[in-house]
């Protein structure tokens, strides 16, 4: 999923969207803990899209994604 949908903005096209395995990036975003991440993802969140146009996704897959990308 990662790479079909999410890295077109997190594998450093999109400046804004935290790269993945940028800890220093992540450790801010982690800290508002991953219920405040997953809600980020599934409403929209500035420049993120709803559901980061992901439609068959689930909250659990998108904990694994933020996982995946800020280690």
């Amino acid at each position: 999923m990662y790479n079909r949908v999410c890295a077109a903005c997190h594998a450093g096209q999109l400046p804004t969207a935290p790269k993945r395995g940028d800890q220093a990036a992540w450790a801010p975003r982690l800290a508002q803990g991953m219920e405040t991440l997953v809600q980020h993802v599934t409403e929209g969140f500035k420049a993120m899209p709803p559901r980061g146009l992901c439609m068959e996704c689930r909250a659990e897959d998108y904990q694994a994604i933020i996982l995946l990308m800020s280690e």
